[in-house]
């Protein structure tokens, strides 16, 4: 595999200065990891707080973007500094994968006894092709990833995904928020897709087609969306893709059908991917 090439990473600075200090950060305690599950990673692969995020922990670190590290929730299921999760010597890079070529494979990988077509419905065996991009206001993505991850947080139904668990705000080395997984080497979805860059793929294109953003990695993936499809036939050309993305998408929600699951697709401010 090739290593994922990264711009001068400014983790280096937090190793030796965690608060980001000389960097004109104030990020509260926090330390750099390069443990993976092969052993130390020769690059630090992100910084992360020693104590529980907040509520407000994701905008509080917006300055660091402009030195090209992004934030991202860590889930309490997550080993971040023992490193068993954590496998960034199998990646490649999202550049060299193409989305609709791994959607498409995906879908035609799985196939649906005749008794259960239906869950596929409107679509068949052949791939139907990616749903039509929505406009957003530049703003838009970020906006809604900093609403969501106040959902994951503050006390209420959403935080069922942590289930009242500690969770942690991390810094991560990435030009864009779809590149996240790939570049710490989150390797929860490994038994269905060997090399996460393939999934960031499809994650980038989401990113410019919906204003997605990853907000959450663990043993899922929670990835915010600014700008939903339009449309019913719309709707569920994205549920087609989420679910060549990830075959329990829909169980995800409780939904057996792309249909159903296309309908809650019209006004969710978040997608929630888990891979057995």
């Amino acid at each position: 595999m090739v290593t994922p090439t990264r711009p001068s990473n400014p983790l280096h600075h937090l190793v030796s200065d965690p608060t980001g200090t000389s960097l004109g950060l104030s990020l509260p305690a926090g330390s750099t990891t390069c443990d993976t599950i092969e052993g130390a990673w020769h690059e630090p692969l992100m910084w992360v707080s020693d104590s529980s995020a907040t509520s407000g922990s994701w905008a509080a670190l917006h300055p660091a973007r402009a030195l090209g590290l992004l934030p991202v929730l860590i889930g309490p299921d997550m080993s971040v500094r023992g490193g068993s999760d954590l496998a960034p010597e199998a990646v490649s890079h999202p550049e060299e994968h193409d989305a609709r070529g791994v959607l498409a494979g995906h879908w035609g990988r799985h196939r649906i006894p005749p008794a259960y077509r239906h869950i596929r419905a409107p679509f068949g065996e052949a791939w139907p092709g990616l749903a039509q991009a929505v406009r957003y206001a530049p703003d838009a993505p970020e906006a809604a990833a900093e609403r969501v991850a106040r959902l994951m947080l503050e006390p209420g139904p959403d935080q069922y995904d942590f289930d009242g668990q500690t969770s942690w705000i991390a810094l991560v080395p990435a030009r864009r928020s779809a590149d996240i997984p790939a570049a710490i080497g989150w390797s929860w979805a490994v038994n269905y897709e060997r090399d996460v860059a393939r999934l960031c793929a499809v994650l980038r294109t989401w990113e410019d087609r919906f204003g997605a953003r990853v907000v959450t990695v663990g043993c899922a993936l929670i990835v915010s969306v600014a700008a939903p499809p339009a449309t019913s036939g719309e709707a569920e050309l994205l549920a087609a893709e989420h679910m060549a993305f990830c075959p329990d998408a829909l169980a995800n929600f409780g939904m057996s059908t792309i249909r159903e699951y296309a309908d809650h697709l019209l006004t969710a401010p978040y997608w929630t991917f888990g891979w057995d």
